[in-house]
């Protein structure tokens, strides 16, 4: 048995070395590739179709995509392409598409009922007064894709709100951004929950350290396990379902006594669960590869 990770850092991170440490350990083969390194060709012959730093290769068992949000169209042409020769991908390409926007993610939660904050696509130019109407402020402006807590910003009124978008116009005068609502029992805070396999494996909550309205680690906050109740382990499970996803990273929102999905993530670090739990989410990712496999 073989594996790739694909990932696109010139580093391997945290995680990447965890799942192949594991690998290794119980006696599969596994590597990182970066997907630019790989060659497709369009050939009846498929044990020449796919070449690795110039060189051909024979195809992994299984691929576990780490690049989230940055996808590229080439990166998605790559996966697809060793999806059709039967290389079980763990998210798909499908799956990946359906997280990576944003936008999108959204539309599905809302059209099955899940809870979610208010959001709004817009473009420039933007009318400020509308905004207000519909969502009100303060507001957390998102770009449509992005994670680790970049890319997203709070405009705490009608002001700030105008200056951030003369700063993105001067920027680019096209810009497509998201709009939300902003969830204020959630300041600062929120719930990270981590699915392999249509399973709840843990939980913890995040806590910013610093004032800041983001509570991501990466981003110098906090965390500590957290006991998943039923509302949370709906949550996770139905969303991470309805995209399609067998390895999700579920970021909820704290709200008047419930909760709301604020994002969700393909290829979620684990790096904080790890480190604040005694989850050891590497070696369910593998178990669960090894009997998807069997």
């Amino acid at each position: 048995m073989k594996g790739w990770i694909f990932t696109t850092q010139s580093e391997p991170s945290y995680e990447t070395k965890r799942l192949i440490e594991c690998f290794n350990d119980d006696n599969i083969e596994c590597f990182y590739v970066h997907p630019n390194n790989v060659d497709i060709f369009i050939d009846k012959d498929d044990r020449k179709s796919v070449l690795v730093d110039n060189e051909y290769t024979t195809i992994p068992d299984f691929v576990i995509p780490r690049v989230g949000s940055a996808t590229t169209y080439y990166q998605k042409a790559v996966f697809r392409h060793l999806e059709r020769m039967g290389v079980l991908f763990i998210n798909n390409s499908d799956s990946i598409d359906n997280v990576k926007d944003k936008l999108y993610t959204m539309q599905i939660l809302a059209q099955n009922n899940i809870p979610h904050p208010k959001t709004m696509l817009v473009r420039n130019p933007i009318d400020v007064e509308y905004v207000e109407k519909r969502i009100g402020f303060p507001i957390v402006v998102k770009s449509l894709s992005g994670t680790h807590g970049k890319g997203v910003y709070l405009a705490e009124n009608k002001r700030n709100f105008r200056q951030l978008m003369d700063m993105m116009e001067q920027l680019n005068d096209r810009f497509n951004i998201i709009l939300q609502e902003f969830v204020k029992d959630s300041h600062g805070k929120d719930i990270r929950i981590i699915v392999v396999g249509g399973k709840v494996i843990g939980g913890m909550k995040r806590e910013s350290t610093d004032g800041d309205f983001r509570a991501n680690i990466t981003r110098g906050g906090g965390a500590k396990p957290i006991e998943v109740d039923e509302q949370m382990e709906y949550l996770a499970l139905e969303s991470t379902r309805l995209l399609g996803l067998d390895i999700g990273g579920v970021d909820l929102l704290y709200d008047n006594g419930g909760y709301k999905i604020c994002e969700i993530n393909s290829s979620p670090g684990f790096n904080g669960m790890e480190k604040y739990t005694e989850l050891r989410v590497a070696e369910q990712i593998v178990t669960y590869v090894k009997n998807k496999l069997n």
